[in-house]
This record gives C-alpha cells, structure tokens and sequence, in this order.
C-alpha cells in the first residue's frame, strides 16, 4: 500500500517538505507517491486504498494555495463519503498572521473530516518563524504519525 501525499503550494515550500516526508516513509520501509494538488480530483481521494497526507501551505487571507483550490471547492460541491480514508495534515503557516496561521491545511482537515474520513494522529501547523525549517519538523512529525497508523492496522505499506 501506497501513502498517497497530495500537496497544495504557492511557492514550493509545501513541495519540499513532501519530497521530505517522502523519503522518511520510505526509509521506514513504505511507499510513497507525491502528487500536486492540481493534478488530483474528488475521484483520487474517493478512490484512494491506502492512508492520504495533505501537506498544504496557506495563502492570501488564509486561503488554500491556488493549485489546491479546484480540488478543495469540487470536495466542498460533491460531497463524497469519503468514510474509508485514513489521513494527515502538514499545514505550513506563518504567525506573523496569528488570525489566518495554517488555514490551507486546516481547511483541508476540517473538510475532510466533514466528509467522514478519520484524521490519523495531529495536525502538524508549522510556523516559519520558528527557526526550525518545515522539512525537518515534517520528518520528525511523519515518525510518530506512522506509528500511529501502524497502531490503527493500516501501516502503509
């Protein structure tokens, strides 16, 4: 089984941290595959068989980054049962913008959820001010996240 890592960004940031993630899960002996936002469809999350990661920055006013935007409105229209998904969230924010701080990411969680899918350990919210770089602080958070999936029977692998 595949960890499906969809990334929603506006100027690569969210990018480098899924090719991070990506690498983690497959020093832990999984498989993962990266894919853009702009390039998936309801169908890709109604469909998906293995566990899912957001990994989405934020932009503007709090909004999710333009190439995530058509999947986040046709979830939002469609509504599918969306009941069987297993998934997590990296959302990258900045708090110089304490009333917008993560939005893209915690848009997506709160969708999903509302579509029946079941959030898989924390939402990562990492801020650009805090001196840590977003890469490291994903893969340090992805460890503990795929713990909790191997404890949920689904390991993705």
């Amino acid at each position: 089984m595949t960890i499906l890592i969809l990334v929603a960004t506006m100027s690569g940031n969210a990018e480098m941290v899924a090719d991070e993630i990506a690498g983690r899960i497959e020093d832990d002996g999984g498989t993962a595959s990266i894919l853009r936002m702009e390039k998936a469809s309801v169908t890709t999350l109604a469909g998906a068989t293995g566990p899912v990661l957001i990994c989405s920055s934020t932009y503007g006013t709090g909004d999710v980054p333009d190439n995530g935007a058509a999947l986040y409105a046709a979830l939002q229209a469609e509504r599918p049962d969306l009941a069987h998904l297993r998934y997590g969230v990296i959302a990258l924010g900045d708090s110089v913008y304490p009333q917008t701080f993560c939005f893209g990411g915690r848009k997506f969680d709160e969708l999903l959820a509302s579509l029946g899918a079941q959030r898989v350990g924390d939402r990562l919210e990492h801020d650009a001010r805090s001196g840590i770089y977003a890469e490291d602080a994903a893969g340090d958070w992805v460890e503990t996240w795929l713990r909790d999936l191997e404890m949920m029977g689904e390991n993705g692998r």
